[in-house]
């Protein structure tokens, strides 16, 4: 008799839910993440489907139910895809595989953000829900299972096999066309599927060595750079108070917004001060990216996008100011209202050369807040305190990471007090944020009005470290250009935050108008009449050439912005900064340590 090779129905069932299944949660994790089915390519949606299957298949070999893995599979891949949407959505980016070591700083925070879902999340959790209603009866469930299909449960832990031998090494994922984008991550997201390019990214855990960056090739770029001749500083080791103030931008400088009332009014009046803007790496999170750039000198520029210094790169003894100053016999102390162990700050100071780390909890002086966070006030009471109670005479390097003007910008409770004049309660989001802000400039005066009386020379420098997520419309009005028609120089522009740098003492010349962050700190030690390391006298020497370099792009002495996919006359010039701070960073056994470090 002959064998019946025609499938029966139940074989079909089977068939079509254990192929299908990995294909439709790509497209529903798409889906949630705001990309509608048929605007994914179909070898992102099949690499995409892969890396589902990886997991799919092997969870039904081992459970022999596929009914519970694929409604399993399609929540998590919605799950997923809704992540990084909101993630994108508050900070720009979505999330990468160096924001799993900050789940901690995320959660702390998180209460303070408004999760509205859109109308595909709505739509997914519709999806899911008659799935599961469709597969609950017992007869389609019973179609599904493995049990007693042994040669079928092997099979799929073969294919999943299969699937793991493809994606790794990840790179294999090029063969569907999935690439990543440093420069735009949420929007390879869109067109590569937020499973395969994360995947991708992983790439970048390990940052790879440039070219020509041997230990003789650095030695000889540092040797070009003198020391700057020295500032007519009239004191010696003066009390230095870095603050790197929470979400502080400036979007007057842009002269496109009606205020009812300025927020900067009293830092720009102050006398015997330097008021500029500075260029930073990250836009609307990223804090310890800022932190980083300015204790060390270093760029985000070289390092892979979204990365976290603190949690990958700052794994042992690092030079940073705090370094250098206490090397020059200054206390060193740290100092933020927040979780102790944000962006695991708690390991980080004291590797970058800090004596001490005080958070929120160990705060001397009465907390206040606005919008939930300790506010600027308070914050700035606790640096007079610690002013006030530090050993007469003993300088003191006093670095500051405030909160208070953290996202979200949703607070019910929380009215605005400066307002668009011409378009009140548009973005109350914009509005609200506008106030905090107003509040860092009336308590930046306390500060300074303490200081002023105070008998131990002192110098201040406050600086924000990126501008605040807040809506999109508000934005564009706020830079006169939509993102998509920017030039280079108003891109660069989204990451434009204000400084300011006060003494008590006459400062001895003119400050710049425009830096970044990873050159900042080169002119607080000269205003202080601190001398530094080689490394610090060739980024003084490299800001004269480029005064700002960023991993959004660079500015000559000009003003003229440009991207580092260009290349052009600078090009040189910054393959040997990053030659230079790869063997600062990585450089190993072969890191040039004298020249670095104090």
């Amino acid at each position: 008799m002959k064998q019946n090779l025609i499938p029966t129905k139940e074989a079909l069932w089977l068939a079509g839910f254990l192929l299908l299944t990995p294909l439709t949660a790509a497209w529903l994790m798409q889906f949630t993440y705001g990309v509608l089915p048929w605007q994914m390519p179909l070898p992102a949606a099949l690499a995409n489907a892969l890396c589902i299957a990886l997991v799919y298949w092997p969870l039904c070999a081992l459970t022999g139910r596929a009914a519970p893995c694929c409604i399993g599979v399609h929540i998590a891949a919605g799950a997923w895809g809704a992540a990084n949407w909101f993630v994108s959505s508050f900070r720009g980016t979505p999330i990468l595989p160096w924001d799993l070591s900050a789940l901690g700083t995320a959660a702390a925070v998180a209460g303070n953000y408004r999760l509205i879902p859109t109308w595909q999340m709505l739509a997914a959790i519709a999806l899911a829900a008659a799935l599961i209603v469709f597969l609950h009866p017992e007869k389609r469930k019973a179609r599904l299972r493995l049990t007693g299909r042994l040669p079928l449960r092997l099979a799929c832990l073969g294919a999943g096999l299969a699937c793991l031998l493809f994606l790794v090494p990840t790179q294999r994922l090029g063969l569907l066309g999935i690439s990543t984008d440093v420069w735009d991550p949420a929007g390879s997201y869109r067109t590569g599927g937020c499973l395969a390019v994360f995947l991708r990214n992983t790439e970048f855990l390990k940052v790879e060595e440039p070219p020509d960056s041997s230990p003789e090739r650095v030695e000889q770029i540092l040797a070009g750079a003198e020391a700057p001749e020295p500032a007519a500083v009239t004191v010696e080791r003066p009390n230095i108070v870095a603050i790197m103030n929470e979400s502080w931008a400036d979007f007057e400088v842009y002269g496109n917004l009606r205020l009812s009332e300025s927020v900067t009014d009293y830092i720009r009046s102050l006398d015997n001060a330097m008021f500029g803007h500075a260029y930073t790496s990250v836009f609307g999170a990223g804090t310890s990216a800022s932190e980083f750039e300015f204790l060390t000198g270093n760029s985000m520029a070289f390092l892979p996008s979204g990365s976290i210094p603190y949690q990958q790169y700052v794994l042992g003894d690092t030079a940073s100011l705090a370094s250098l100053l206490r090397a020059d016999g200054y206390d060193t102390l740290a100092f933020h209202p927040g979780e102790r162990t944000s962006w695991q700050r708690d390991w980080a100071y004291p590797r970058l050369g800090f004596d001490a780390y005080k958070c929120g909890d160990d705060m001397d002086v009465p907390q206040t807040f606005e919008h939930g966070y300790v506010s600027d006030e308070a914050d700035f009471r606790q640096l007079i305190w610690e002013l006030e109670h530090k050993e007469a005479g003993q300088p003191l390097f006093l670095f500051n990471v405030t909160i208070q003007n953290h996202g979200g910008y949703t607070a019910a409770d929380y009215p605005a007090q400066v307002t668009l004049t011409d378009a009140p309660g548009e973005y109350p989001m914009a509005e609200q944020y506008l106030t905090l802000a107003n509040k860092t400039d009336q308590a930046f005066r306390t500060l300074v009005e303490y200081l002023e009386d105070f008998d131990e020379p002192t110098i201040v420098v406050m600086f924000g470290d990126h501008q605040p997520s807040v809506e999109q419309g508000f934005l564009d009005r706020a830079y006169g250009v939509t993102q998509d028609q920017m030039t280079m120089e108003q891109y660069m522009g989204r990451f434009y935050v204000p400084f300011v740098i006060w003494a008590n003492y006459p400062l001895p010349e003119s400050g710049p108008e425009v830096t970044s962050l990873n050159f900042l700190g080169q002119y607080l030690l000269r205003y202080a009449g601190i001398g530094g390391t080689a490394y610090d006298n060739y980024l003084w020497q490299l800001q004269t050439r480029l005064p700002a370099v960023t991993f959004v792009g660079y500015v000559d002495a000009d003003g003229r912005a440009y991207s580092h996919l260009e290349t052009n006359g600078f090009t040189p010039v910054i393959e040997d900064y990053q030659r230079v701070q790869y063997n600062n960073l990585f450089g190993g056994k072969e890191r040039l340590t004298a020249l670095f470090d104090p």
